[in-house]
């Protein structure tokens, strides 16, 4: 896996994880993305790698051989060291004042930023934080199995029930934030795996930012295998109950 960050007025974030084994295609789709939703903005796309077998790093190297260094920019880690700290390290490179996080397998379809873009100031409200919900509006799942589709809404629904955070889509990870925003709530989480996303939305409430949703279309991963099983629901659950009492 690895982690990305774009930054224009709006910065990006992005985990781009394309197999090695269909690496033109993936390639392709990188430059669709990047010249197709991003030629009205400044931007810049940086590139955490944690050592993926992949083949992340050379797609990378060809996308900087084609926007230049300034755009396009690798910052690779030793080994798989966690999605929290995958964040924090790349935004120690970010130089914008938004962040977009998001999954560049193509499960997040790029076509969304802009929309996430214009809710940010949408008559003037100056949303602190925008998310990407599966489970509002016109948003849905398509390549999941019953099962995975019913674990999904149940983690959600056990989640809101608990917390009440204000959101339909607590597991979902496409999101725009503000730079400062995104430091200031990930200083105060705590975890580390799958619930990271989930507790990221939780503190958001708790301190008292602004948050907006945008219905998106969740496409199940295109590259590489996309699993939960037991001891990830498990570990949600735990992380769940633990966040009530704290926050």
């Amino acid at each position: 896996m690895s982690d990305a960050t774009y930054q224009s007025s709006p910065g990006c974030s992005i985990e781009p994880s394309p197999k090695s084994s269909r690496f033109p295609e993936a390639r392709h789709k990188q430059h669709v993305m990047l010249t197709g939703t991003h030629s009205n903005l400044d931007w810049e796309l940086i590139i955490i790698d944690d050592a993926s077998p992949d083949g992340t790093q050379e797609i990378a190297k060809q996308l900087i051989k084609a926007y230049s260094p300034e755009r396009i920019k690798l910052q690779p880690r030793a080994g798989k060291l966690g999605l929290g700290t995958a964040y924090v390290h790349g935004l120690q490179y970010v130089t914008g004042n938004f962040v977009i996080i998001m999954d560049a397998d193509f499960s997040h379809h790029p076509k969304f930023i802009p929309q996430m873009i214009k809710k940010q100031s949408e008559n003037g409200a100056d949303y602190d934080i925008v998310t990407g919900t599966r489970y509002a509006g016109d948003g849905g799942v398509y390549g999941w199995d019953l099962k995975r589709k019913f674990v999904s809404r149940g983690a959600n629904l056990f989640a809101d029930t608990l917390l009440r955070p204000g959101v339909s889509d607590l597991t979902g990870s496409f999101r725009l934030y503000k730079k400062a925003v995104l430091q200031e709530v990930i200083r105060k989480t705590e975890s580390k795996g799958y619930s990271f996303q989930m507790e990221m939305m939780v503190r958001a409430k708790a301190m008292g930012f602004k948050v907006a949703e945008v219905p998106i279309s969740f496409v199940d991963r295109l590259y590489g295998d996309s699993k939960i099983g037991s001891n990830e629901i498990t570990a949600y659950a735990k992380s769940v109950i633990s966040l009530w009492v704290k926050v």
